[in-house]
């Protein structure tokens, strides 16, 4: 057997085999099947070292890893029963690697079979035998390498490759050509080695290999080493891009004479008026985007800016943005994805070309985008551009499946829904139609669950629905359980987001540790549309009421025990998510049209629903890391970046594509919008603030005021420009009350229990005043989604959040990604300590600094990631932004060691700091905090008990990095590399 034969190498040990062993067969070493086979389609084959092709046999891979344990092992019964089963679990993950990657079938080399062999053996903790292994795996490319040197050139000599064309035939591998497009990729990369992007390409190509492949295997080959160099993600998309670019090219007739992206930028105004007409000749795109003057839109693109994506952003983009035919292949470049989504946002601007480069030159620099919704369908037949829809459902039943149908239909165009449920009756109420009674909500909501689950968005995601309910329904406790994985199926409702919808009445009975009494809306329909004192003063009326037995439906709990059914089934199940009622109503800016019943889907929008009106919100994110600089925030950048997004999601409304008349309605009435922010850790890093820290908090509130005040300003310039929006007069804007000023109706209607900080830096008194003159364009300007996929496309860390991982894989419809922390990459390097050691280690403790002993405190510090933040640190930043915005946050909070009492201290400490809504409770799963922590004394760390008071991160030891959570903690919740959920991007 030679060296060019082996699937799996097992480390070679003196004591457990012998040169004899290995002359006879008995080597831990496997061999695959000499048969030699071409690539078939759907099926996985396996490049040999000497370029032949094998057919993949999982098998082998398992009887090479027993060969490994036994290798370091031995071979005793106790030994041997840990090894197999050990073995087959280890054997699943790798072939489910290498398959997962190749889900149509192709090719994998020997060395990356070795490498997932080589990650899973690490992953298990089985440290020995990764560490033996690994030595062997070097000491024979070692030999390997003499043996080729030996030869002399004649060894080195690399036979001819062909590749096969779509018809059938062959022609030699062209590597200059390759060379070329690998060359043009590094150019400017520092760290990026084109020989060795080159060699490992030619190493896993094989004679015969179909054409379309070889674009991939250059790909494939860079982009195996962004964990060495984050600068390979960017040659990887540059490479990516010779893909597109024949594909595009191809179908519409123009591939000749573009090899090279130097030679793409000539053509790309030529390319860009072919696209526009054959997509609209296709009904792929709006006719009256020909109408523009497209060739100076085409003289102002500017194709170097296809060359910033990281390899992450560009194959999203792919797979699921650019436009296609109905035969799949893509037409659309880049830079003409963003003149088209600019273009259809200009389209009723009087000047649409200045308009429409304004817009183009904000997209394609990345300084601002649009949300998935926008991006997908602007200047498409259907420009359905909203990212968010809040509805009330009615209490009939005509009005119930209206809501629902209405789900669908919006739901149809990319939207995502929060419904508010809390009208309609609950358990035992009395139905007057049929003289029964009512088997309440949750049957209802299993169907909105599979409706969601049915329209699928035209396949380009998920449906997605989050049911709303208020604490004092009769039907809370059901419905706090419905995403448990026991019970009646039938009362479950497993796809669709819950969250519960809080008065403070409530949070101050459980801080009271006072009772607590559930209703039926349909004896107490007026609680639906009160807050504040309001409320409570009609609360306590009913309670009276039910006390004296004149109510036929009412139940008397301690407001504590339903308090910690919420967080048990919060940590649980990851729902239903925390929101507060009246913080969204006191200080909502529209209050005099109408009351705020829910949140949305991803719980940052706060506007007022009714049966006339469904919400609609148009989303946009500034990227915060480009507007940073080592003196701090470059504000005239910011302030002209906020006054062009503003105006671009103020067109959406007159744009967009509405399916449903209440929508419509609504939204040419108030024209509200969501202008939201991504990149913040990025803008840290770049600042060296640690996001647990006061400097950071700081740095929060700081940024966060100056795009308020850019924001309001420039809905105040649109008012000027185009009248203010219709239902202005008698809201809090008309009276000068703006988003910090409304903190005393909050701090007025709750009468104590909220500590939030009011101060200012900017003149807002002149803005103010202005406000009141001039008046506002949009109802509501802000409000921070969570960025998922749009943050992927610009190539920073989503919406507020923290680092998640330093370095992990990303799973998404898309594929898996290798994701690093470049800004840690580059201090590593720094410092001298970045090599492959470190990439290990890193892998090791799951992407985390804090046990990596050649790491200075003050890295491990900056780079913290999300679980080793105490979360009290992400509401006290949440808490500063909030008090700038007119809506609300996507404030997702990590926890490590959930327990009852953190969590009860954690929550409390978010009503307390005025937050409107917070988002999913993430937790870590066992393992990840076993490999994080040496100590394991308080494995029974479980959530029984909830109490304590709030305390601020600033008064307290941070919890990060503790003791371990027990094997049940990690809740089932919207994993970040969930590549399933993709509902908020």
């Amino acid at each position: 057997m030679t060296a060019a034969d082996e699937t799996v190498q097992t480390p070679h040990r003196p004591d457990a085999e012998s040169p004899t062993q290995r002359q006879q067969g008995t080597s831990p070493e496997l061999s695959p099947s000499t048969e030699t086979a071409a690539h078939r389609p759907g099926q996985v084959q396996v490049i040999r070292r000497n370029g032949k092709v094998t057919h993949f046999d999982p098998s082998k891979i398992k009887v090479a890893m027993t060969k490994a344990f036994l290798a370091v092992e031995g071979s005793g019964a106790a030994a041997s029963s840990r090894i197999h089963h050990l073995v087959d679990e280890l054997a699943e993950q790798v072939v489910a690697a290498l398959t997962r990657r190749l889900p149509g079938g192709g090719t994998v080399h020997i060395e990356d079979i070795q490498d997932q062999v080589e990650l899973a053996l690490m992953r298990a903790g089985e440290h020995k035998v990764a560490r033996d292994y690994v030595l062997y795996r070097d000491a024979r490319a070692r030999e390997r390498a003499e043996k080729a040197a030996a030869a002399g050139p004649a060894g080195d000599a690399t036979p001819g490759l062909n590749v096969t064309l779509a018809d059938g035939s062959t022609r030699p591998l062209d590597t200059e050509r390759l060379r070329r497009l690998v060359e043009e990729a590094a150019t400017g990369l520092d760290g990026v080695d084109p020989e060795a992007i080159l060699a490992d390409t030619l190493r896993n190509l094989f004679d015969g290999v179909n054409e379309a492949d070889v674009g991939q295997a250059l790909v494939m080959s860079a982009r195996a080493l962004i964990e060495r160099e984050p600068a390979y993600s960017r040659a990887a998309a540059r490479l990516l891009l010779d893909s597109l670019r024949r594909e595009a090219l191809g179908e519409l007739g123009m591939a000749v004479g573009v090899e090279t992206q130097a030679e793409m930028g000539a053509r790309y105004a030529d390319y860009f008026a072919a696209y526009i007409k054959t997509a609209g000749d296709r009904e792929l795109l709006d006719k009256q985007l020909r109408q523009f003057d497209l060739a100076r839109l085409g003289a102002a693109l500017k194709p170097e800016r296809d060359l910033q994506f990281n390899y992450l952003g560009l194959q999203t983009l792919y797979d699921r943005y650019f436009i296609h035919t109905a035969e799949g292949p893509r037409i659309e470049l880049p830079q003409a994805f963003f003149m088209r989504v600019a273009m259809g946002l200009a389209i009723n601007e009087i000047d649409r070309e200045e308009r429409a480069i304004e817009f183009y030159e904000l997209l394609s620099s990345f300084d601002f985008m649009s949300s998935t919704p926008t991006l997908f369908n602007s200047g498409t037949l259907r420009p359905q551009l909203s990212s968010c829809y809040l509805t009330t459902v009615p209490d009939d039943l005509d009005g119930i499946y209206g809501a629902i149908k209405d789900n669908a239909l919006l739901s149809k165009f990319a939207g995502g829904l929060g419904n508010d449920w809390s009208r309609v009756r609950g358990m035992g109420a009395h139905i007057k139609g049929t003289n029964g009674k009512s088997q309440g909500v949750v049957p209802f909501l299993k169907v909105a669950n599979d409706t969601a689950v049915a329209v699928n968005q035209g396949g380009k995601r998920k449906g997605a629905v989050c049911a709303y309910l208020e604490t004092w329904h009769i039907d809370i406790e059901e419905f706090v359980e419905l995403r448990k994985n026991t019970g009646d199926d039938r009362r479950r409702t497993h796809d669709m987001n819950t969250a519960n919808w809080v008065p403070d009445l409530f949070m101050k009975r459980v801080a009271e540790d006072a009772h607590w009494t559930l209703f039926s809306p349909d004896e107490t329909p007026d609680l639906h549309d009160l807050t504040g004192q309001a409320f409570e003063q009609a609360y306590l009326a009913y309670e009276e009421r039910a006390a004296r037995g004149e109510l036929k439906v009412s139940k008397r709990v301690k407001a504590v025990d339903l308090w910690r059914k919420m967080l048990a089934m919060l940590f649980e199940t990851g729902h239903p998510w925390l929101t507060f009622k009246d913080p969204c109503n006191l200080r909502y800016t529209n209050q005099h049209v109408g009351q705020v019943h829910s949140s949305n889907l991803c719980t940052e929008i706060t506007l007022h629903t009714n049966d006339q009106e469904i919400a609609v919100c148009n989303l946009g994110s500034v990227n915060l890391a480009a507007h940073v600089t080592e003196r701090g925030l470059d504000t005239e950048r910011l302030r002209k970046t906020v006054r062009t997004a503003m105006r671009m999601l103020d067109n959406v409304i007159d744009y967009n594509f509405y399916n449903v008349p209440q929508a419509r309605n609504a939204n040419l009435r108030h024209r509200p919008v969501g202008l939201g922010l991504m990149g913040f850790q990025d803008a840290l890093y770049q600042l060296r603030l640690p996001y647990a820290s006061q400097e950071a908090v700081r740095f929060a509130d700081q940024s966060m005021e100056m795009l308020s005040y850019y924001a309001i300003e420039a809905s105040t310039e649109l008012a000027a420009e185009r009248g203010r929006y219709q239902s202005f007069d008698g809201s809090l804007w008309s009276q000068g009350i703006l988003p910090i000023d409304s903190i005393e109706r909050l701090a007025a209607g709750r009468g104590g229990y909220l500590e939030m900080d009011t101060d200012t830096t900017l003149d807002w008194g002149g803005l103010r005043e202005r406000v009141r003159q001039v008046g506002m364009r949009n109802s509501n300007c802000m409000a921070i989604a969570p960025t998922a996929t749009i943050s992927n496309i610009v190539g920073v860390g989503q919406s507020i959040e923290p680092t998640y991982q330093n370095l992990f894989v990303k799973s998404n419809l898309s594929g898996e990604f290798t994701v690093v922390n470049p800004f840690l990459v580059e201090d590593l390097k720094a410092l001298g300590l970045w090599d492959s050691v470190m990439v290990s280690d890193l892998k090791y403790y799951d992407g985390s600094v804090q046990q990596i002993e050649r790491i200075p405190d003050e890295l491990k510090a900056l780079y913290a990631t999300a679980f080793e933040i105490d979360p009290r640190w992400l509401v006290e930043a949440g808490s500063r932004r909030q008090k700038w915005l007119d809506q609300a946050q996507s404030l997702n909070l990590y926890m490590s060691e959930p327990s009852g009492k953190k969590l009860d201290n954690l929550y409390k400490l978010a009503w307390v700091r005025g937050l409107k809504t917070t988002y999913y409770l993430r937790s870590m799963g066992a393992t990840h905090v076993e490999k994080s922590t040496m100590d394991d004394s308080s494995k029974a760390n479980r959530l029984s008990a909830v109490g304590g008071s709030y305390v601020s991160p600033g008064k307290a030891k941070s919890n990060g990095g503790g003791k371990p959570a027990t094997a049940s903690a990690a809740p089932q919740a919207c994993a970040i590399d969930d590549p399933e959920c993709e509902s908020c991007q």
